[in-house]
């Protein structure tokens, strides 16, 4: 079969393990089927498992409830254990099972009382709010008997190597990422979470008319509105342009904020994949079409080749803005048994309003491989092999907003909060707490921190009162949280750092121990119709650990005992939120003074850093804590 990018068939299921929606290709069920009539004659004793028809919605939703009890959750374990049958997926012993499914379809002969169970993968498993999106893409029939061989075969793990591992496997299927595209994309739709990315632009009115023209205001802080196609003009110096791109966006959200509505989804699906195959997953290009549809203004020129991920050519005053936006996230013990753990999620966001189908490059600085750890880039970008620290950038830029490049990278500068957090309880409702922290030590300008505060929470109890006066900042406290203000808006720390203590104490609510059940019966006889819980009449099902301890900590349970007060089965912790603008926390930056357009063009460029904190943890160094175990090198 040809490689590409095809789509056999999508399946969205909801909480009651019903099938909603599902769509069907028939032209790449086509290209199946004349695959697994050329294999049929290599014979072999797996040959039974590749079955050409894809199944009825009822058919599938009965093998996905018998693989959620087989495995005992939606996901699975994603490891052998002992409940572990042979011919599961669990048996094939490697976690991306939890996310790359195999079902057997029951299928009864025409004929025979025999029932032959016909296996169904690779399907691509999304779970988003309460569906599973369910993604069949085109593979070949040696790779299902492979899949099957492994499920089947005595001994476990994915040994480094091997012909028919699982990694060897996947890696000759170019379709499986796509699959998982289109999965995350649906997803994003039928939740109503599509949102572009956001572009930073600086408040200052250094580009004057420019931004009075796309927004109609000055001081805006960022721009998430997708330039309107020249079908319908907008983008133009006209004061009407504001208003069509307010209704645009407006259009957009009401379009992603709606339940599932299925005339968007079949919309969606028939344009970005027509016939099967991936083109363009950009929900706002798809919708922008099917609003406006084109023009013969939209035609390119004869000898250049239009994207897919510019439908429209873009007509009015021309720029380019890109936001370096950077989330840290952290896990500080203060411990000498255990190292603090922090690193970088990195997206650099583009908007390029220029006129046809220029291409822009640029030198990106800071690509330092003992800091860059990971890094991929949109589709329309073209990168050669980089240098030391330097790499070449060149693409041509899609409509509106989007994320040019993803990285995750390690702190060239240090955490931008350090220190320790010690919580005590004196008694039953009372703790004495400390915090002892030092902000952007090792900092220079240009880097600024905006706002910076801690927040101590209690889930579980209900704070009455509490006595501290810190050396900087304020306090203030909600029913279940204490939080600090260290830095607030208005008033940002940059070019040196400074030292936050802050000691007291924190009253709480009388509490009343309740006699929880043992982990037997709880694990045995709790579930709900969300749970991914599956119990049989024996009461000895599989347990999914990771997923019964997420789901039991989000339900108000009184804690264990007092070694334990706040959370069941969790930690005590504080957590900080800060931003950090003037240039980013890896090093990365765009070499704006080297930055090209062809065919040549004079448009402004402007640059934009900012540095967010993600999951940005204090953990309590008189409690417990969880720490993850740094892998040994063989």
């Amino acid at each position: 079969m040809p490689d590409g990018c095809s789509i056999r068939a999508i399946w969205i299921l909801n909480s009651l393990d019903a099938v909603v929606f599902s769509r069907r290709f028939p032209v790449v069920e086509k290209r199946w089927r004349g695959a697994c009539k050329e294999s049929s004659t290599d014979g072999g004793d797996l040959n039974d498992t590749v079955f050409p028809l894809l199944p009825s919605d009822s058919e599938l939703a009965a093998a996905f409830v018998d693989r959620k009890r087989r495995e005992g959750s939606i996901r699975g374990c994603g490891i052998r254990v002992s409940q572990s049958a042979k011919g599961s997926d669990s048996w094939v012993d490697d976690p991306i099972t939890r996310h790359i499914i195999g079902i057997y379809i029951n299928k009864e002969e025409e004929g025979d009382d025999n029932t032959n169970n016909n296996l169904l993968w690779p399907l691509v498993l999304h779970r988003k709010g309460h569906f599973s999106i369910l993604v069949l893409p085109l593979a070949e029939p040696r790779h299902l008997k492979a899949y099957a061989r492994l499920c089947n075969r005595s001994d476990c793990g994915n040994a480094v190597g091997v012909e028919d591992s699982i990694s060897s496997i996947l890696l000759d299927l170019p379709s499986i990422t796509g699959a998982f595209m289109a999965a995350h994309a649906i997803g994003d739709i039928i939740t109503g979470d599509v949102v572009e990315p956001e572009v930073v632009v600086n408040a200052s009115p250094s580009v004057g008319g420019l931004l009075d023209s796309l927004t109609g205001s000055i001081g805006i802080s960022s721009i998430s509105s997708r330039a309107k196609p020249v079908a319908a003009p907008v983008a133009t110096s006209s004061p009407s342009s504001s208003a069509v791109i307010g209704t645009v966006t407006s259009d957009a959200n009401k379009t992603g904020s709606r339940p599932f509505d299925k005339d968007t989804l079949r919309t969606f699906i028939s344009s970005s994949m027509p016939f099967g195959t991936l083109l363009d997953l950009s929900f706002p290009n798809i919708i922008s079409i099917k609003t406006n549809g084109f023009a013969s203004s939209d035609l390119p020129p004869s000898d250049l080749k239009q994207p897919a991920w510019k439908p429209y050519l873009y007509k009015g005053r021309q720029r380019i803005l890109f936001s370096i936006h950077e989330t840290v996230h952290a896990a500080m013990y203060d411990r000498d048994e255990i190292p603090d753990s922090i690193s970088i999620c990195g997206q650099i966001n583009c908007r390029a309003e220029l006129e046809g189908l220029p291409d822009v490059s640029f030198p990106l600085i800071g690509l330092n491989t003992d800091k860059i750890e990971v890094l991929s880039f949109h589709p329309c970008a073209q990168v050669p092999e980089h240098g030391v620290d330097k790499q070449a950038v060149m693409f041509s830029p899609p409509l509106g907003n989007f994320t040019l490049m993803r990285y995750q990278a390690v702190c060239g500068v240090g955490p931008p909060i350090k220190g320790f957090y010690q919580l005590s309880m004196v008694s039953e409702d009372k703790g004495d707490f400390l915090f002892k922290l030092r902000l952007m030590d090792g900092y220079k300008s240009p880097l600024t921190m905006e706002f910076c505060t801690v927040t101590m929470p209690f889930p579980r109890r209900r704070v009455v009162s509490f006595d501290g006066t810190p050396s900087v900042g304020i306090v203030s406290t909600t029913e279940h949280s204490v939080e600090w203000k260290i830095i607030m808006g208005g008033r940002g720390l940059s070019g040196k750092s400074i030292e936050a203590t802050f000691s007291g104490k924190v009253q709480f609510a009388p509490w009343k121990p309740q006699t929880l059940p043992s982990s037997s019966s709880t694990f045995g006889s709790i579930t709900d119709e969300d749970s991914d819980i599956e119990t049989d009449g024996n009461n000895n099902s599989m347990v999914n650990v990771e997923e019964f301890l997420m789901e039991k900590m989000n339900k108000d349970l009184h804690p264990a005992d007092l070694e334990d007060p706040f959370c069941w089965h969790a930690f005590n912790y504080a957590k900080v939120s800060f931003k950090i603008i003037g240039a980013s926390l890896s090093g990365m930056s765009i070499d704006m003074k080297s930055l090209s357009i062809y065919p040549a063009v004079k448009a402004p460029v402007e640059s934009s850093t900012q540095v967010t904190s993600g999951d940005y943890i204090l953990w309590n160094t008189l409690g417990r804590c969880p720490a993850a175990i740094a892998a040994t090198k063989v």
